[in-house]
């Protein structure tokens, strides 16, 4: 079968605009991954929620990798988490009722809500409660997001357009960590600064939600396809649209026929695309990636750095972070994702075993690394943070976006949502306790992941570049040395196919 073509288009302003206004969900996401973590290492809010994790922390002599061991410490971070989770398979509801920018709306308002009730919060159930609201806002964001932007993307440049949710994730972290460096000086109430500028973000998605338009396909799949096609010219930039729009057409017309998705997914023909989409998430979390976002102020002071030094440690990651994302944009649809992540999986695990063996030999309970050994650390952690960033980070959003048909694609990704939450919750709940108990060698369990990790791509990741979404069946899975006897309709048999 021969490749689907791509599409003719020019980018205007107003759809630039609609790109970054959207993709503000990822600097709300982005802020809130970080924040929380410089929080924690705060003396005025352990002394407010957590008084026996800052009495252990004040004890000089107290072990270094058990000191921030606490469920109810970790809660605070994972628990949003656990309710993006939940919250993902309403927004895929939504998304597909009501479309993708009423679902980004939604989003921005309840992680308002949160961001207020957190800053505010008097005790440690008002702090958990706005967690989960911000939980609920995430979710909504993460599955409406990343979806919209594959969809309003021109075919040739959908890697780098969807990029940009997780480009402005890493501004996101990168402010985060200046809120807390500077914060971190304002006694006592500097957490509160810290949580409640969480709603900065949220704002300008807010009013971003207003401005944009609905995506083209969401659009026809829902009945409106005048307005569909008026949509997809106009974010296209040129008046003849027609094989993109029958194409689209068409794809809603089954989605339209579709009247249980979550039964038309567990079919065995739609098992690549979410085998992928699942595998992808869970790979991405324990990559190790989160457990050094979440922690990073926690682990410097663990390796011998103190507070402020800590801090401004976790900001030369961030900006590493951004910057780093930035070559993912460019390249992601040059030389397309699979060599990405494979680079990545080599970069990334020399240098958790580094980390993990300078940690293992030299940190002990009670003592500090030397100066050079900690910047050693930090050169490794930048590193390490630098091919995640343009890498598994941004391409664990990109290509479960990109690889579902439409009539299961909302359900698709809120699977691949929901995984991704379930999985920084794992990391995110059991991260501390995991240092307190596996010490440097937890270092050495991502390092296995990120060889599994490999090997999955090698053989199970087909490349997607330059496909458009509609044609991903034909043209990437029924092509797969491996996926291909998947594909077979329940209803014909394989020589009809």
């Amino acid at each position: 079968m021969s490749r689907s073509p791509i599409y003719e288009s020019k980018n205007s302003f107003y759809v630039v605009i609609c790109w970054i206004l959207a993709a503000c969900g990822g600097f709300m996401f982005g802020y809130d991954i970080r924040i929380s973590g410089g929080v924690t290492a705060m003396d005025d809010f352990l002394i407010k929620f957590f008084p026996k994790v800052h009495e252990r922390k004040m004890h000089a002599k107290e072990d270094n990798y058990c000191k921030y061991d606490d469920q109810f410490l970790q809660l605070f971070t994972s628990s949003l988490y656990l309710a993006a989770l939940v919250s993902s398979f309403a927004a895929s509801k939504v998304c597909t009722k009501f479309g993708r920018k009423p679902t980004i709306l939604a989003a921005s308002l309840v992680f308002l809500a949160g961001a207020g009730l957190s800053a505010s919060a008097q005790n440690l159930y008002m702090l958990i409660i706005g967690r989960v609201l911000l939980g609920i806002g995430v979710g909504f964001g993460n599955e409406a997001v990343p979806l919209f932007l594959s969809e309003i993307a021109p075919v040739q440049r959908r890697g780098a357009i969807n990029i940009i949710f997780q480009l402005l994730v890493t501004v996101g972290i990168f402010i985060a960590n200046l809120v807390n460096y500077g914060t971190s000086k304002m006694h006592p109430h500097g957490w509160r600064l810290s949580l409640g500028l969480a709603g900065v973000p949220a704002l300008m998605l807010f009013i971003g939600s207003l401005i944009i338009t609905e995506t083209p396909a969401s659009l026809i799949e829902r009945g409106k396809e005048s307005l569909g096609h008026t949509t997809l010219q106009r974010i296209r930039g040129v008046e003849d649209v027609e094989a993109e729009f029958q194409q689209i057409v068409k794809a809603s017309e089954i989605a339209r026929g579709v009247k249980h998705p979550f039964k038309e997914i567990m079919k065995r023909s739609s098992r690549p695309p979410l085998v992928i989409a699942v595998a992808l998430q869970v790979f991405q979390q324990f990559t190790g990636i989160n457990a050094i976002m979440f922690y990073a102020p926690v682990l410097f002071q663990t390796v011998g750095f103190k507070n402020d030094a800590s801090l401004l440690s976790s900001v030369i990651t961030g900006v590493v972070n951004v910057f780093s994302t930035l070559v993912s944009l460019a390249t992601v649809d040059k030389f397309g994702r699979r060599i990405l992540l494979l680079q990545a999986c080599v970069q990334m695990l020399i240098c958790q075993i580094a980390i993990g063996v300078i940690l293992q030999v030299y940190l002990h309970a009670t003592d500090s690394l030397t100066k050079p050994q900690a910047i050693v650390v930090v050169i490794l952690v930048c590193f390490y943070v630098m091919a995640f960033a343009w890498s598994w980070g941004p391409l664990g959003w990109l290509i479960p976006s990109e690889t579902f048909p439409l009539e299961t694609r909302t359900l698709g990704y809120a699977f691949a949502v929901s995984s991704n939450m379930f999985c920084t919750f794992i990391i995110a709940q059991a991260f501390l306790s995991m240092l307190c108990a596996m010490r440097a060698v937890i270092f050495f369990f991502f390092a296995a992941w990120i060889v599994l990790m490999g090997v999955f791509v090698l053989v199970l990741l087909p490349e997607t570049k330059n496909v458009p979404i509609d044609a991903m069946a034909h043209t990437v899975w029924y092509k797969h040395h491996y996926w291909k006897r998947f594909m077979v309709d329940e209803n014909c048999s394989t020589d009809e196919i």
